[in-house]
């Protein structure tokens, strides 16, 4: 998603490329001033506030926020006795956050000998998110990784007539679906709930987290595990496809206009990244 992600430009499985004479590096990083104010909270204590946050673009990675360590309230930090290697950043120095009786072993960062093209990092420390209790722009919770500038959802209204099949079952027929256009990934396509056959989508356990659209509920469609799946109630700024159903292709047989979709590289989610192992939790956190 975004700039560093799925398919974006700086990403793994980036779908189109710089029109430039030379060839590029494989790998490439992003930095960019955040220009938003940020807060992290921990052991219940305001730990950081700054308005001088850095994000950093890494290929498949979400972007990671770096804070001033003038900006981090003094001796939460605690150094550990543990360095790791970045393969572009060169040694990065760990620690202890540690504030009122909470302690995180091994949940912030530093770059601490950075080459001279990284500078913009320079004197900055990164926490995990998932260590600490919550991340804020102003005093809204962001939930999941830091915002990616760059990452958009645009939603259309379609007259196109998608059909899908599970087998010879014809599972939903609409004439009216939703496409969705999301930074980083193909085209997703919703129907209305009405426009699916009552009875074929099985609820089954386990939810996932959008921290762009909300939560996510997952259907086995006959023996098709995980086939379809409904944001039943989305947030505010996608809040036109709650409770509409989108399928996999290469679950089930999915056909716009005649013609079978296919999964396209890259259109399925890659568990990868620093703030992954969300929970259902945090939603109400």
């Amino acid at each position: 998603m975004g700039l560093a992600w799925q398919q974006g430009p700086l990403g793994t499985g980036a779908i189109g490329r710089f029109l430039v004479p030379v060839e590029l590096p494989e790998r490439m990083l992003y930095a960019e001033p955040a220009r938003r104010r940020m807060r992290v909270r921990f052991g219940d204590n305001w730990i950081a506030d700054s308005e001088d946050v850095v994000l950093l673009h890494e290929p498949a990675r979400y972007p990671v926020a770096y804070f001033p360590v003038a900006d981090v309230v003094a001796d939460v930090l605690k150094p550990e006795d543990r360095t790791t290697q970045h393969k572009d950043l060169g040694a990065t120095a760990w620690y202890t956050v540690t504030a009122g009786d909470a302690s995180k072993p091994r949940s912030a960062w530093q770059h601490v000998e950075l080459p001279d093209y990284a500078s913009e990092l320079k004197g900055r420390v990164a926490f995990s998110w998932r260590a600490m209790d919550a991340f804020y722009e102003e005093d809204e919770r962001i939930v999941g990784h830091a915002a990616d500038a760059y990452h958009r959802i645009d939603i259309r209204q379609t007259s196109r007539h998608l059909i899908v099949r599970a087998g010879e079952q014809v599972v939903a027929d609409s004439s009216r679906p939703l496409v969705l256009f999301e930074s980083g990934f193909a085209p997703r396509w919703y129907v209305p709930r009405e426009d699916v056959v009552d009875g074929v989508l099985t609820p089954v356990d386990g939810q996932t987290f959008c921290p762009y659209k909300g939560l996510c509920s997952y259907y086995d469609i006959g023996t098709a595990q995980r086939a379809a799946w409904s944001y039943e109630d989305a947030w505010t700024e996608v809040r036109r496809i709650s409770g509409m159903v989108s399928f996999e292709p290469d679950k089930v047989e999915v056909e716009l206009d005649g013609k079978r979709m296919r999964q396209e590289p890259g259109q399925g989610v890659i568990s990868h990244g620093v703030d992954r192992d969300l929970t259902v939790e945090e939603l109400s956190g």
